[in-house]
């Protein structure tokens, strides 16, 4: 009995509980039923606008603060989003650390969504929940049971397992906000939220001056309650979220080139948080909750706002930063240069170019206001206080002794010349030892505070590996003008891409960019191949993308060391690089809308999303020329997968089925042949063998020009027999021979106790080169995990549907089919074995896990909990094909055997990584590091 109630301790521990928390929260309810009885609904819609017109006409003055008097138009709530802990359990071992906490009973229809309402913008967060796969099929709970893996799927935080959406709205259209938010539920926990109409009492959390001043419209339109929270707490909490667990959200930005800097989540503390709005606040941070105001100023962006509207009479701060864009601040300020005759003051280290005097040039000047260019004056101001934000800052900094210097707020808006100036400021009066950092997702300190400060939130478990930032089309800028509302579902964008398409730039939305010009075949936009002399404003503004929360994503534990683990080989920020690769990614792509058209049947529908998806894709590619850094710290591998979630955002779940299908059919027809031939050789000149077929069939690659022109020359067997047939060593890299030292050495090693092999292709590459490999690594009494996409890219073979690859291959081969029963591959076989048959099996296993992607490529940062576990007795991985052994990887180093093998398919890669030509091959062996 004691041991009962010691489990119903812990549980109440661990769910965050106990009977004082509980009662203060049921008086709290009363509390918000009492205020909902007291304040009925109206939707009149007329009303509502004129209330907003009466608010803006109050706010003309710039206050933002809760009006006197009226402080209980606030709902103030400590109280926690509910979680129905009625027959809770935990999984699994109580002696865990962590422990799954099954919740049965709890529906996951908590409110998370958070504003911060300013002055200007309007930013939200919003969370959406993953759909639920149904994955658990006996395969999988055999795997999981062989690996060690918990059943639980559950966690005690039901955000975890979903998205965080970050969305702009201008103040002044309050109401496109308040649509967008009654449109898609987010109030009442999104559309698949199970509440009545009984239970909409609902409290967002938000933050900001607006808070107070549109809290009776929030009521009005949408019945709901705004819970207040302190900007300052919200800021912090926000920097610190995303400093900690975005990688690479910090970057600098020197002379219009951005650098992003990985932060070390262990060294973060302390820091300076430069928060500039209308004023300039500067916070020490010195820990999760520990800051301070150490410092302000006055003179931030409502004063470049309110004497640029003096001087230049714009009607909008995006007009006058959109001035300073053709602004030349020498024809107004001092520069050294004026006063030293053109010359550097050395002595000092200033250049001639440097601001002696802002506005100087205007007393010596016989000129009066409107002989002055407004683009002049917009940029001389914006340096103006740029640059005394800067000095200001980092002699704050240097007061603390502080090494980090971040700066955020609406201010800076992703403006190239205003962090270039405030840049600038810290690099001086630092003599280069301090730089001004800034934040991809600044715009959203706030509101991703406001949300963080839901009781139930998740977000602090969460690790950096666990998060993945994609960008469907309407990812907002952090700076520039507002486009619109997103985008809803499916046919709102493509209706909105085919009126793009025909009134170009007469149409706002937001997209990713505005339409280069001229059109592909396909109505998509071509990728311009270089910058040009003009670009919009906010061309140098960053994208905001939707974070991916996966908490199943794990590092590969074979890594020999995370800390200098960079999966991309090909560097993008080398501009040239970029172009070529953006044109073979443009130029593949009438081909992949063939396939992914053909894939769904030819339909009228599916040729619509095709034409769309053509037109989307290209519009990234062409903002990535725009703006390299637009969507962060960007790789090979990112534009890969870039391109594959884009395919799937306009519902082509695998445009290469049936041709998949065809190849696997004909591949596996000539295996029995093939095995047959291999088992009358000897050991070692089958290895040779097995090696040279892999390479062989590593030509089967849908992603590459060169390969698919080949298609068009023979059939699947024709083009691999001729593969086969030029597989001459040495080859442009050859470590077989230290391989085979390996594997038949004198030194008589023991076998490998399990083998990883990180599979590619479908087809030949599967069927004739790594299953004939698994096989001769089963033979000599080695485990093998085959490693597979999550989901589908290209022609690469899925975890999905190699199952059935290896039950038909198994057909012919007593190797296989022994050890995939012992795998829990055959359904069939296990349903006739009793449930201990993994323990009487005599035969060494094969299983197959995904890798947690659905990309051509790997980043070993981020991969599945399958892959993790099965991971963990493994001493031999072999990374296979361009994408995971190329592309990604090839300098990789692992803590235990490692073999790449690809063969290069694109001469330009060929030329540069291994001063070969297409075609050539790499068998890369490293031993243990």
């Amino acid at each position: 009995m004691d041991s009962l109630l010691e489990e119903e301790d812990h549980k109440q521990v661990l769910l965050g509980i106990n009977e004082e928390e509980e009662e203060e929260e049921e008086e709290e309810e009363s509390e918000g039923n009492n205020y909902k009885n007291n304040n009925s609904k109206n939707n009149n819609n007329n009303k509502n606008r004129s209330l907003v017109k009466e608010k803006e006409e109050e706010g003309q003055s710039g206050q933002m603060g809760p009006p006197a008097g009226n402080s209980s138009s606030i709902h103030r709530s400590t109280s926690r989003p509910q979680l129905d802990v009625s027959k809770a359990e935990i999984q699994g071992n109580l002696e865990e650390k962590d422990p799954t906490i099954l919740l049965p009973n709890q529906s996951d229809d908590l409110s998370h969504l958070a504003l911060d309402i300013g002055g200007s913008l309007i930013k939200l967060v919003y969370f959406s929940r993953h759909e639920e796969e149904s994955a658990n099929d006996k395969r999988k709970r055999c795997l999981k049971e062989r690996l060690g893996l918990s059943n639980g799927n559950r966690r005690c935080y039901p955000i975890l397992g979903g998205r965080l959406h970050f969305v702009k709205f201008e103040t002044r259209k309050i109401n496109e906000c308040l649509d967008f938010i009654s449109s898609k539920q987010l109030h009442y926990g999104g559309m698949e939220s199970h509440y009545t109409d009984a239970d909409r009492n609902a409290i967002i959390k938000a933050t900001g001056g607006g808070a107070y001043k549109y809290a009776d419209l929030f009521k009005e339109r949408l019945g709901v309650s705004l819970d207040k929270e302190d900007e300052m707490d919200c800021l912090v909490a926000g920097a610190n979220f995303l400093l900690k667990a975005i990688r690479h959200e910090a970057f600098t930005h020197m002379e219009g080139q951005k650098e992003f800097v990985q932060i070390d989540p262990n060294d973060l503390f302390p820091y300076l948080l430069v928060n500039i709005g209308s004023g300039v606040s500067m916070i020490k941070v010195d820990g999760e909750g520990k800051f301070e105001r150490v410092s302000g100023t006055n003179v931030g962006g409502g004063t470049y706002w309110g004497l640029g509207r003096l001087l230049t009479k714009c009607k909008s701060f995006d007009e006058l930063l959109e001035l300073s864009q053709k602004g030349d601040n020498s024809a107004i300020d001092m520069l050294v240069g004026d006063i030293y005759g053109g010359l550097d003051y050395s002595k000092i280290g200033l250049s001639a170019s440097t601001i002696a005097s802002s506005f100087g040039k205007t007393i010596s000047d016989k000129k009066e206001l409107a002989d002055y260019r407004p683009e002049d004056i917009s940029l001389s101001l914006l340096r103006m206080i740029s640059y005394n934000i800067g000095q200001i800052a980092y002699l704050n900094a240097l007061r603390f002794g502080l090494k980090r210097i971040f700066f955020g707020g609406f201010f800076i808006r992703g403006h190239a010349y205003t962090m270039d100036t405030i840049s600038f400021a810290v690099h001086f009066w630092s003599k280069g030892e301090a730089q001004a950092m800034f934040l991809r997702h600044e715009g959203f300190l706030g509101a991703l505070g406001a949300f963080m400060s839901y009781e139930k939130h998740g977000l602090d478990d969460l690790m950096v590996h666990q998060l993945v930032e994609r960008f469907p089309m309407g990812a907002p800028y952090t700076g520039g003008k507002i486009h619109g509302p997103p985008l809803g579902d499916l046919n709102e964008k493509i209706t909105w891409m085919e009126k793009f398409l025909q009134k170009g730039t007469e149409i706002t939305a937001p997209v990713p960019m505005s339409p280069a010009a001229g059109t592909t075949g396909l109505g998509g936009f071509e990728v311009p191949l270089s910058k040009g002399s003009t670009l919009r404003p906010d061309a140098s503004a960053l994208n905001v993308g939707v974070l991916h929360l996966v908490p199943t994503l794990e590092v590969f534990p074979l890594l020999a060391d995370i800390r200098t683990y960079e999966p991309n080989t090909i560097d993008l920020a080398d501009p040239s690089e970029l172009e070529y690769w953006l044109k073979i990614l443009a130029e593949h792509l009438p081909d992949l809308v063939d396939k992914a058209v053909a894939s769904e049947g030819g339909t009228d529908d599916a040729k619509k999303r095709g034409d769309a998806f053509a037109r989307a894709f290209s519009a990234h590619l062409a903002r990535l020329m725009e703006e390299p850094t637009a969507y962060g710290k960007l790789g090979l591998a990112n534009l890969l997968e870039m391109r594959e979630e884009c395919l799937r955002e306009f519902q082509f779940g695998d445009a290469y089925r049936s041709i998949k299908q065809r190849e696997n059919e004909a591949s596996l027809a000539v295996l029995p042949d093939l095995l047959m031939e291999l088992d009358g050789m000897d050991e070692e000149s089958r290895l040779l063998i097995l090696i040279e077929g892999v390479l062989a069939a590593n030509i089967f690659d849908w992603g590459s020009r060169a390969c698919v022109d080949l298609y068009h020359k023979g059939t699947i067997i024709e083009i691999y027999r001729m593969s086969r047939n030029k597989m001459q060593r040495p080859w442009r890299v050859d470590d077989f021979d230290a391989f085979k030292e390996r594997m038949l050495g004198d030194k008589k090693m023991p076998p490998h106790r399990r083998a990883l092999l990180f599979v590619d292709n479908s087809g030949a590459d599967i069927v004739l080169g790594m299953l004939p490999l698994a096989r001769e690594l089963l033979r000599r009494g080695t485990e093998v995990v085959l490693v597979a996409n999550s989901l589908p890219a290209l022609n690469d073979v899925t975890a999905m549907e190699l199952p059935d690859i290896v039950a038909e291959a198994a057909k012919h081969c007593d190797i296989l089919r022994r050890a995939a029963e012992a795998g829990g591959l055959l359904v069939d076989a296990m349903i006739n074995t009793s449930d201990n048959s993994k323990g009487n099996s005599s035969s060494v296993p094969l299983m197959v896990v995904e890798n947690g992607c659905g990309s051509p490529c790997i980043d070993l940062r981020q991969v599945s909990s399958e892959l993790a576990a099965a991971a963990k007795d493994a001493d031999l991985i072999i990374l296979e094909g361009m994408g995971r052994a190329l592309h990604t990887n090839l300098n990789a180093r692992f803590k235990c055997d490692a073999l790449k093998l690809a063969m290069v398919k694109n001469q330009r890669l060929a030329e540069k990584l291994l001063k070969g030509n297409i075609y050539d091959c790499i068998c890369k062996y490293e031993p243990a590091s």
